[in-house]
């Protein structure tokens, strides 16, 4: 039932676009890697100069608010890039639990903005700063270049800068970029998708975006049983759809039409026609039988293969 016939395009984009559709979340204070370590599913305490993290935010029932990238702009100020439309409601919630923590959480999209850079012409003009590996982080062009894992055989680096610099780069279409973040299958938690998801069943483990030997942050005791008590039921997978899609959109299984099998994360526009679809889906669901899109009559959804390996099951 996987197939990768739809991964047919041979461009590989190159240039910057900036990323409107993203926000940053800045952490001010003594104690803000300490707060931020109680908060979320990674480990921020030992946040490396060099290093970035992927990490969620879980509601008490272990299910993902919002998703970060997040790094060390000092040793007293974090920031983390999110998705836009969740960065007032997450920047209320946190500041709720900051009580006696010297730490000061602020919306610093004004001041930060956020580029997305892909391809060798990327990593050409980061040079020497471009960071070698996933989640690597470098001081770059009076900004902060975080490298993201590869999709579609393109390197890609988040460029945080102040909001007088541009890169020296092509323009790179928007909806190239939106197509690259979903073949990465890394998920970034929208409006749409918030409350739906323990980070599991979007492989938020799979890519680096939780540290099971941490200690406790809101829903860790789900999330530690989702990884070490019973089987996995969900996880996300990478598809392909001849239709428009978009996140929160219900999946369909034709072996139980009756209720949805899973939500799309996110979805965009492909260069060669279609839409390339990451979704959570009951593993069963991708066994046998179909998949649609919306309703058990929607457009027919094709499974890819990840971008990367699932970790086996303990």
């Amino acid at each position: 039932m996987t197939t990768d016939s739809f991964k047919t395009s041979t461009m590989v984009p190159q240039g910057a676009v900036q990323l409107t559709h993203w926000g940053v979340i800045a952490v001010d204070g003594a104690d803000a890697a300490s707060f931020l370590h109680g908060q979320l599913t990674q480990d921020f305490s030992l946040l490396g100069a060099d290093e970035a993290r992927l990490a969620g935010y879980c509601s008490p029932k272990g299910r993902l608010l919002a998703s970060f990238v997040g790094w060390k702009e000092s040793s007293e100020r974090v920031l983390l890039a999110c998705s836009a439309d969740l960065l007032a409601p997450t920047l209320k919630r946190l500041s709720m639990f900051v009580l006696r923590a010297k730490a000061k959480l602020s919306d610093a999209s004004a001041e930060v903005r956020l580029w997305g850079l892909a391809g060798d012409a990327a990593t050409g003009w980061l040079a020497d700063a471009a960071p070698t590996r996933a989640w690597g982080k470098a001081a770059a062009y009076g900004g902060t270049a975080v490298r993201l894992p590869d999709a579609h055989g393109s390197a890609r680096y988040l460029w945080a800068a102040p909001a007088d610099r541009t890169p020296d780069l092509p323009a790179l279409d928007a909806a190239i970029w939106r197509w690259l973040e979903v073949e990465s299958a890394v998920a970034r938690i929208c409006a749409a998708t918030v409350d739906q998801f323990v980070p599991q069943m979007v492989n938020l483990e799979a890519v680096g975006g939780v540290n099971f030997k941490k200690g406790c942050y809101p829903g860790q005791e789900v999330v530690a049983r989702s990884q070490y008590r019973g089987t996995l039921k969900r996880r996300g997978y990478l598809l392909a759809c001849p239709a428009e899609a978009v996140a929160g959109q219900e999946v369909f299984h034709s072996g139980d039409p009756g209720q949805p099998c899973g939500m799309v994360v996110d979805a965009a526009a492909a260069p060669e026609g279609g839409w390339s679809v990451f979704a959570e889906l009951k593993i069963a669901a991708t066994e046998s039988g179909t998949l649609h899109l919306g309703s058990p009559q929607g457009p027919a959804l094709t499974l890819r293969v990840l971008p990367y390996a699932l970790p086996s099951e303990p």
